[in-house]
């Protein structure tokens, strides 16, 4: 039962207000004054205060900040838009002429009890989630999760670069997303670029823009995305992938704050926070001469480390089970529940993909499920030790044809894996990787993707 407090000095007013809130099943107490409210009750334990405007010894609204948040309507025999306005400008939460109607006062009562129980509720689930899910998106109670959540609200308020390292699908977006969303940049531009994704040729331009003419092909002054993030935060994947030459103007954009487009001679300050990301050894890297090593020290001020999934116990049920509500939520399914026999495979399973491929089967299960319950099955998880053999590299039969030199040789012992590695190794030299991907069959996306599980670097073709 709500508890509303009447301040107001005519009593009959005070007493027919007072009867009528209670014919409708609210708990009422009654003051004649401000003062005479402070000094009779703890204000901040009442839902609503209803106050007169005009009150002997201070005007009503002295009222809205003793009551520490609860909601003030206030109400007054001298209605004008002025004195509506000053009450709310005060904090007023609404305002009501006299003599009101009984109807509106009671729809007015009831719509701010409302809205503050709302209001509650929403507060009561933040603090929740800030208990359960520390960082917005991502779940787990492991040490190693504990650890990455009170290192990045260490580093988030401040301006340093972050180095995010972690195995393709353990969320290292999401991390660089939660930096973003704790920094003082929370209201600017957060632009995501996946390194790996943009050819060699282009990457220049898009990351840093390019003046009309600067190449074939540019027909007019180009922004990059350094510029787009201007104020905001900038968040590169796969910083392993990035060509050299863009290397050293990324270099020039940490220790200068400067960016020059491709094909200008004047550079422009921009005021951006870089958050890099990699699955890659980058100072190894660096020593193989594959990464400039100044900037790997310009990287590496701050490192956050996402453990793989098979490395963080509990934490895959419950995220499952967490990933199981999302879906069936967005999908409009009823609640579905995982069988034991599913909890023990995804616990039992080492997810090679993390976290991105435990949430595509928990998708393909939610879509291809018959009643509530989520079977291993429905998952698609295989324990065999065959497993990512079978479905690693199919063998391209219509892209590529062997060479004399490999039908000489014996292939009933080569598996898809040594296929794989043992054609791009002996092609990468002559062919770009789009010629490689249509060679076998495949995808540049999905060609980069094996090169990283199998530890192939990418290499420039032969000039031609």
């Amino acid at each position: 039962m709500s508890h509303i407090l009447i301040v107001e000095d005519e009593s009959v007013i005070r007493t027919a207000l007072r009867r009528l809130l209670e014919r409708n099943g609210f708990q009422v107490s009654e003051a004649g004054a401000v003062q005479d409210a402070v000094d009779n009750f703890k204000l901040v334990d009442f839902d609503l205060i209803i106050t007169d405007l005009r009150l002997p010894g201070a005007p009503g609204t002295d009222i809205i900040p003793l009551a520490e948040g609860v909601p003030v309507l206030v109400m007054t025999s001298y209605a004008s838009l002025k004195s509506a306005v000053e009450s709310m400008k005060m904090g007023a939460v609404d305002y009501i002429a006299k003599p009101f109607d009984h109807d509106e006062m009671l729809m007015t009562v009831e719509r701010i009890l409302k809205q503050k129980a709302l209001e509650r509720e929403n507060q009561a689930l933040k603090s929740q989630l800030g208990r359960d899910f520390p960082i917005s998106g991502m779940i787990g109670n492991c040490e190693a999760m504990q650890a990455m959540f009170r290192n990045i609200k260490k580093v988030a308020p401040t301006d340093s670069t972050v180095l995010v390292l972690g195995e393709s699908g353990t969320g290292k977006e999401l991390v660089a997303r939660a930096v973003h969303e704790q920094s003082a940049r929370r209201d600017g531009p957060l632009i995501s670029v996946n390194c790996a994704a943009i050819p060699e040729t282009l990457i220049e331009s898009e990351l840093f823009g390019h003046e009309k003419g600067a190449f074939t092909g540019a027909n007019a002054n180009r922004k990059g995305l350094v510029e787009a993030a201007d104020g905001g935060t900038l968040f590169l994947d796969e910083i392993g992938e990035l060509p050299l030459e863009a290397q050293a103007r990324l270099l020039r954009l940490l220790q200068e704050k400067e960016v020059r487009r491709v094909g200008s001679v004047q550079s422009k300050t921009v005021d951006v926070r870089l958050v890099a990301a990699t699955h890659r050894n980058l100072k190894n890297l660096a020593r193989e001469g594959r990464f400039r090593e100044d900037l790997y020290y310009r990287l590496h001020v701050v490192e956050l480390r996402l453990p793989p999934l098979r490395e963080r116990g509990n934490d895959v049920a419950l995220l499952a089970k967490e990933l199981l509500t999302r879906t069936a939520r967005k999908m409009a399914k009823p609640e579905l529940q995982f069988t034991p026999e599913a909890v023990q495979a995804i616990s039992q399973y080492r997810w090679p993909g993390n976290v991105r491929e435990l949430e595509n089967a928990i998708e393909r299960a939610v879509i291809l499920a018959d009643t509530n319950a989520i079977t291993p099955d429905l998952l698609a998880i295989d324990l065999t030790p065959e497993y990512e053999l079978e479905e690693d590299y199919p063998l391209p039969t219509k892209h590529f044809r062997p060479s004399e030199a490999d039908a000489a040789e014996p292939q009933e012992d080569l598996s898809l894996e040594d296929y794989f590695q043992r054609f791009v190794l002996e092609h990468q030299e002559q062919m770009t990787e789009t010629e490689l991907a249509q060679k076998l069959g495949i995808s540049r996306k999905c060609l980069w993707e094996r090169r990283q599980r199998l530890g192939i670097p990418r290499k420039k073709p032969a000039s031609r």
